[in-house]
């Protein structure tokens, strides 16, 4: 369990922080501000609240069958949005071969992350399927994670995902707008 918990932790969750600005930067390289702006912008910031709710809900509360059914649900409106998002970039502008692997990232660390989690909670998993009786409970862990990784982890997500997607959205908006005035 400690190995799993460690991978999830020390390298899923980094890896995907860090996949998440390496597409920030694939957009900022494209421009995508004078293609498909400000609304692709949106559909990234979908993508990172549908992933926020997961990810807090394993970094705050007791891993339950409800946690794990939110988990699975999140990640399948986080793919809905993912093919809503490449089919409206690609429409509009150029999504290069690096891009693209990029998205393989973001799209292969979330399931990589809930399949590790169903691994250290099976009997959560498998009461979804009637093996056992499934609790729905959303209670706050009683064992919390080290302060220092949660707020190591929220920092970074701020510095690396939140911050550069509006900046990316801002761009946008100011592109649309100077559009506008011409």
């Amino acid at each position: 369990d400690e190995v799993l918990r460690g991978m999830l932790m020390y390298f899923v969750l980094p890896l995907w922080l860090a996949a998440g600005f390496a597409d920030f930067l694939c957009h900022r390289a494209s421009h995508i501000e004078k293609t498909s702006g400000w609304k692709e912008s949106v559909l990234h910031l979908a993508q990172f609240a549908e992933m926020a709710v997961p990810v807090l809900a394993a970094l705050f509360l007791e891993i339950t069958s409800g946690v794990i059914l939110l988990m699975m649900v999140f990640l399948v409106f986080h793919e809905a949005t993912a093919i809503w998002d490449v089919r409206y970039a690609s429409s509009r502008r150029e999504v290069s071969p690096t891009e693209q692997h990029v998205h393989s990232v973001l799209e292969m660390l979330p399931l990589t992350g809930l399949l590790l989690v169903i691994a250290l909670h099976w009997p959560a998993f498998a009461a979804l399927f009637g093996y056992g009786t499934p609790d729905f409970s959303f209670r706050l862990k009683q064992s919390p994670l080290p302060l220092t990784y949660i707020v190591s982890m929220l920092a970074l997500t701020a510095l690396f995902e939140v911050l550069p997607y509006l900046e990316e959205l801002i761009r946008g908006l100011r592109y649309r707008d100077l559009r506008r005035k011409e």
